[in-house]
């Protein structure tokens, strides 16, 4: 046998790059030389260079992979996978009725397959509670929201407006006003999101508050009074008996992005990378 034969791994064959995922972020990241054989090792690696010496960071904290893109010897590109799961059992995302994730879970689900990602419906009461416990790892919330011992960042505005039925004078228009609301039956439900206060004119109904936004909508549906929510609320509850009007001049609905102060997870900064726009190859920060 040669001594090409003998000679280490790496150095007497073709030998594809590796995925990037050994502990505390340590993981090899295209060290093989693209070499045929011992003899001809030192010739291939200044012809072809090492492969795999652009990677960077992947978004996270000590414990992360690093992330990054090269190419074997054949021309293939690898791309190295970042984070490393830090804890067993799935990535939980809270999120509130109405929010719309769906564009950050699809980046995610693409970035890290291997990584499954639970959603958790809740309110932002509850996932206060659950954040703090650790039942969850990050929130989508609806602001007011208490940032005691959390981390909140903003991700977008709601268009804030009222559920009327069909029937009602009121859907004849394309937006409202405040003065519209006079003497109109304003149902404010116990799990209340917009915190719109009292409007001038408006009657208070003479039923007890219903429980849930869902429930005052059928309400609503019935013909008797309105309901004031922001619009992805509406449209989580759509009927074909109800519709939406937006309220002009009505503040909007902050939703925003929250996780427990102690929490500085791969996970987490990988996710809050991609809900800041970040891409596979950039860094923290």
């Amino acid at each position: 046998m040669s001594s090409a034969r003998r000679g280490p791994a790496g150095k007497s064959g073709k030998r594809p790059l590796s995925h990037a995922k050994g502990a505390a972020g340590k993981g090899a990241v295209g060290k093989g030389t693209a070499g045929k054989g011992a003899a001809r090792g030192a010739k291939a690696s200044a012809a072809r260079g090492q492969a795999g010496k652009s990677g960077t960071k992947g978004a996270g904290t000590s414990g992360a992979g690093k992330s990054g893109a090269g190419k074997n010897a054949r021309g293939t590109t690898v791309v190295f996978d970042s984070p490393v799961a830090e804890k067993p059992g799935p990535f939980r995302l809270g999120v509130v009725a109405g929010a719309t994730p769906g564009k950050w879970i699809a980046v995610w689900r693409e970035r890290y397959p291997d990584i499954e990602l639970e959603l958790v419906p809740t309110d932002s009461a509850a996932a206060r509670e659950a954040l703090l416990a650790g039942g969850i790892d990050l929130a989508i919330v609806r602001e007011p929201f208490s940032h005691d011992d959390l981390h909140v960042i903003a991700l977008y505005e709601e268009v804030v407006g009222a559920v009327v039925s069909v029937d009602s004078a009121l859907e004849a228009a394309a937006e409202l006003t405040l003065a519209d609301f006079a003497g109109e039956v304003v149902i404010v439900p116990r799990d209340d999101v917009t915190n719109f206060g009292s409007i001038a004119g408006a009657v208070e109904p003479k039923f007890a508050a219903p429980e849930t936004t869902e429930d005052a909508i059928q309400t609503v549906a019935t013909g008797v009074g309105v309901v004031i929510v922001p619009m992805s609320i509406a449209r989580a509850h759509r009927r074909k008996d109800v519709t939406f009007r937006p309220i002009v001049g009505a503040e909007p609905t902050q939703v925003a992005l929250a996780w427990e102060r102690a929490n500085d997870s791969a996970e987490v900064q990988a996710f809050i990378g991609i809900v800041r726009g970040r891409t596979a190859q950039s860094s923290r920060g």
